[in-house]
């Protein structure tokens, strides 16, 4: 059984990791899908010479609230990003992504009256993008970026059990779950821009998760959906 297991933490990982890198790699194609789609009518002048964007939207991300957790669970909230271009080219970001989501737990959970807890994750994370193809229907950026995460796992295990004794991080361990504790992680992704205008866009974006909530890397899968806000360059008088 254990074996089983392991093989099937091994599959998914690499399914996750394979399904990850696809979508980004098949990013580029979405520029001259976007090029032929002259029949909608001409897009306003996008000349991506904005210094400041801001980006806002809803994110999803799978995780393992405990090292020995056979199954992963999901994690829904929001996330906020700002960038600032250097050059027409690379641009610092950073950013802001919430989550929450409940999981499974081991089986003895049932004995403390633990069922389906709930966890919640803040994240702060910051590093580079690189502007890749663009045109005035869509661009496509790449980025890497890097941080700390803040992993709350005990909020559904307090008062868990009559009569018992131990406390919410107590029984959050007894089940499998993490302690309440903050590690690193980075998100490797892109994303595809889809023009509205010069200064509004709608922004799919996936990414590779890098996490150390335990005692190794563990590789999970994340996508984000949202608007993108790009400051229009004051001109020069």
């Amino acid at each position: 059984m254990h074996r089983m297991m392991k093989k099937f933490e091994t599959g998914t990982t690499r399914g996750l990791r394979f399904a990850a890198l696809l979508t980004i790699c098949m990013l580029p194609l979405a520029v001259p899908a976007a090029q032929a789609q002259t029949k909608l009518g001409p897009a306003a002048p996008v000349t991506y010479d904005n210094k400041y964007e801001i980006y806002g939207g809803l994110n999803y991300m799978n995780f393992k609230a405990g090292e020995n957790l056979p199954k992963r669970m999901n994690l829904g909230g929001a996330e906020i990003e700002g960038t600032y271009w250097l050059t027409g080219k690379w641009g610092v970001t950073a950013e802001y992504r919430g989550g929450a989501g409940t999981t499974q737990v081991f089986p003895n959970g049932n004995i403390y009256g633990i069922h389906r807890p709930l966890v919640y994750m803040n994240m702060g994370l910051a590093g580079v993008q690189y502007r890749g193809p663009k045109n005035q229907h869509a661009a496509i950026d790449y980025h890497a970026f890097g941080g700390i995460a803040d992993g709350v796992f005990d909020a559904g295990t307090q008062g868990a059990g009559a009569g018992n004794v131990f406390t919410a991080s107590q029984n959050a361990t007894l089940v499998g779950l993490y302690s309440n504790h903050t590690a690193p992680i980075f998100a490797l992704g892109g994303s595809l821009d889809l023009n509205r205008s010069k200064n509004w866009a709608i922004r799919l974006s996936p990414d590779l998760i890098l996490e150390r909530f335990g005692n190794e890397t563990r590789e999970f899968f994340a996508i984000s959906g949202g608007v993108v806000y790009r400051f229009p360059t004051k001109k020069k008088q």
